[in-house]
């Protein structure tokens, strides 16, 4: 079929045959954090380097959400249906209260500042999950030039707040991460010391202990090519959607490769959203797309 390539016959059936990528808005600098809100109708992203978050409408296009936005990346919804939100700008997570008002919930470790977070999930436990590389304090064009106070890191901060705790420290670069449908496993993608010629990139697999309160193994669940992982989303079935160079690829919970949508630019955030969640918003570079599938996103986030 025209814009997928499969690569395991069970994809052909995740495929619509009279549903195509659709281009929904373009002209961003590079669009990010990705999520659905269901209440609402709507999707907002972020046209990071712009420090602004946007919004979509079916039938009504893109305005702006917020700006500025702290140069946000990573966004998604807690269980109280208020948004969470990773700032580049402030090195902080912040929450945007059912009132509207802003609440920062965390913006340091041990004393030391966070460098800039870049994805999060909320566990139906309520605890925060999200990741602190250096990217958003590297360069001035997705939130400035920052000095780093402490190493990258994969961090779950508590549903009642207090010191965030640092869950896996053995990253170059972590960035984006998902639950599977029973929160049994995390993945995390690695996409690595990029001032490499050679950067360790790879989507890393993590057990969640019954608690929730420790991780286990870590060791490589897939790599992505052409390009890395980025943002990632699960499927009903536990399949993984995950970002690439040439579109979007999609990955059984075994590892193995099933098939990609194509997208003419990299990918760097997806989310699944609409009525049945069965329809997959794609950032690639400057453009936002859309394709429905024969296949439902996983009911949280």
């Amino acid at each position: 079929m025209d814009g997928f390539e499969i690569v395991d016959r069970r994809f052909a059936h995740y495929l619509l045959h009279n549903a195509r990528l659709e281009t929904l808005a373009t002209g961003f600098r590079w669009v990010e954090g990705l999520v659905w809100m269901a209440d609402a109708n709507c999707l907002l992203f972020q046209d990071l380097p712009r420090d602004r978050t946007m919004r979509w409408i079916d039938g009504a296009g893109v305005s702006v959400y917020r700006s500025p936005s702290g140069y946000a990346n990573g966004q998604t919804r807690d269980r109280e249906g208020r948004l969470v939100a990773c700032s580049h700008r402030d090195r902080c997570l912040h929450r945007t209260e059912l009132d509207g008002s802003v609440t920062t919930l965390v913006d340091r470790h041990a004393g030391r500042r966070l460098n800039s977070p870049n994805d999060v999930v909320v566990k139906s436990d309520g605890s925060v999950w999200f990741t602190d590389p250096l990217y958003g304090i590297s360069n001035d064009f997705e939130g400035g030039r920052q000095v780093s106070e402490q190493g990258p890191a994969l961090y779950r901060l508590d549903a009642k707040g207090g010191e965030p705790r640092v869950m896996a420290a053995d990253f170059d670069g972590p960035n984006g991460l998902a639950f599977s449908p029973d929160e049994s496993r995390l993945y995390v993608s690695e996409t690595g010391d990029q001032t490499r010629d050679d950067p360790k990139q790879m989507i890393r697999v993590f057990d969640v202990s019954p608690d929730g309160l420790a991780l286990s193994g870590g060791g490589v669940f897939h790599t992505v090519a052409p390009g890395y992982c980025d943002g990632m989303r699960v499927d009903e079935d536990g399949n993984v959607w995950s970002s690439a160079g040439d579109g979007v690829h999609c990955v059984s919970p075994d590892g193995g490769l099933l098939g990609k949508v194509l997208v003419p630019h990299p990918v760097a955030s997806l989310c699944f959203g609409e009525r049945h969640r069965n329809r997959l918003f794609i950032g690639g570079s400057q453009t936002l797309y859309a394709i429905h599938l024969d296949r439902r996103g996983c009911a949280w986030p």
